[in-house]
């Protein structure tokens, strides 16, 4: 027969042994929410980084980074990442005009571009034109919230793709001095290179404002668009991004059927 004093220890014990199972249960239940918080962190973090570099258009993928910057959208935010290639030799006259005239199935933009202000980055449009680089390629990028932008340029058609190269920022003093902001105003009809939001990234990718936006003053501002242009670019934003949101894929597709450039 169980004394009374036994009875009491093993009540004890058998206390004791539930207590140390909850308090097992909530380490285990702890541990799985940490896990749960630090990977909801990660992917947050990643999401932010991904629209930080779209956003520098990565200008206007391309400021990837704050959403209201395209080219960190634009950036504009492009990604054109520097590679071992070599930029194209010097083979434009930095004393003549130029115009890079796109023929797309949303209508026909004509760049004017000034060799003596932009010379290395006419001549790496001329040289790549010339090649067909564009030949095809999606403007793949429309922002309507904080800037106005359609971004092209990309053979991916995503924001991550580029010629190989980069090319180094030209023309940035014309743009005046920055705000309180760090902000300037970037003109309808502008046409800038897209960057990775570090001096001196552009490559291929490039975006046409249609409508005055404030940008940060580091993407190299090398043409303008023609009134029919800026037209059709505008038709463009008007319907709207593919998804609804403000900064993605254009609803009115634009594929760049031939791009060529020539002497003014």
């Amino acid at each position: 027969m169980v004394s009374s004093d036994q009875r009491r220890r093993q009540l004890a014990r058998e206390k004791f042994e539930r207590q140390q199972r909850k308090r097992e249960e909530s380490r285990r239940k702890a541990k799985r929410r940490n896990a749960v918080v630090a990977a909801a962190l990660a992917v947050v973090l990643a999401a932010g980084g991904a629209v930080y570099a779209s956003v520098q258009l990565t200008g206007p993928e391309e400021d990837r980074v704050d959403t209201s910057d395209p080219a960190a959208a634009a950036s504009p935010g492009a990604s054109d990442a520097p590679s071992p290639s070599p930029e194209p030799s010097m083979a434009v006259d930095a004393k003549k005009a130029y115009t890079m005239a796109l023929s797309t199935d949303a209508g026909e933009l004509a760049i004017a571009m000034d060799a003596a202000k932009t010379p290395r980055t006419v001549n790496s449009f001329k040289h790549l034109a010339d090649r067909k680089y564009f030949d095809g390629t999606k403007c793949h990028r429309l922002t309507t919230q904080g800037i106005f932008v359609l971004q092209c340029g990309d053979p991916q058609g995503d924001g991550t793709g580029g010629p190989g190269y980069t090319i180094p920022d030209e023309n940035l003093g014309s743009l005046g001095k920055a705000g309180a902001s760090g902000k300037v105003v970037y003109r309808a009809g502008t046409v800038a290179m897209a960057n990775t939001g570090s001096p001196d990234s552009g490559g291929s990718q490039f975006f046409l404002v249609y409508r005055d936006s404030e940008l940060p003053p580091q993407y190299t501002p090398f043409g303008t668009l023609d009134a029919a242009g800026l037209k059709a670019v505008r038709e463009v934003a008007k319907a709207g991004v593919a998804d609804g949101t403000g900064d993605g894929a254009p609803k009115k597709a634009v594929t760049v059927e031939k791009a060529t450039v020539s002497e003014r």
